[in-house]
């Protein structure tokens, strides 16, 4: 009997890992407005290089009012990143950038990040191929 009922709770322990996991694994078209390309300029705050996909946190002030908005652009994966061309560190809180991607469907300061560009002018792909520029 007991080896009965650990049998039934380490199942469920398994299916509620597969269900969490294929859960947190969105679908960037149906979480991003791939027809609603932006992009934004502002100052690095915080750079997250972590699995599943990686985020850019940075303050964009309103050129007309002033108003700063703190914007999130996720980003690849910590390896994807890497064959694009970026490398820990390379980008650090302070940094002056502009981001080029989509717009979240459900935020008005989230996007998915598409390419970044550094203030010195290197780009980086961070989501897909790098394009020769």
């Amino acid at each position: 009997m007991k080896a009965r009922v650990f049998a039934v709770f380490t199942s469920v322990l398994i299916l509620l890992g597969t269900a969490v996991q294929a859960w947190a694994h969105h679908s960037f078209a149906a979480e991003y407005d791939m027809k609603h390309p932006i992009t934004v300029h502002g100052v690095i705050v915080q750079v997250r290089i972590e699995n599943p996909h990686s985020w850019f946190v940075l303050d964009v002030k309103d050129p007309t009012t002033g108003k700063v908005d703190r914007w999130s652009f996720e980003a690849g994966t910590p390896s994807g990143m890497i064959r694009n061309g970026y490398r820990p560190g390379a980008i650090k809180p302070g940094d002056e950038v502009t981001i080029k991607g989509f717009q979240s469907k459900d935020s008005e300061v989230k996007g998915m990040l598409r390419e970044l560009v550094t203030a010195d002018g290197k780009v980086y792909g961070l989501f897909g191929p790098q394009e020769n520029k």
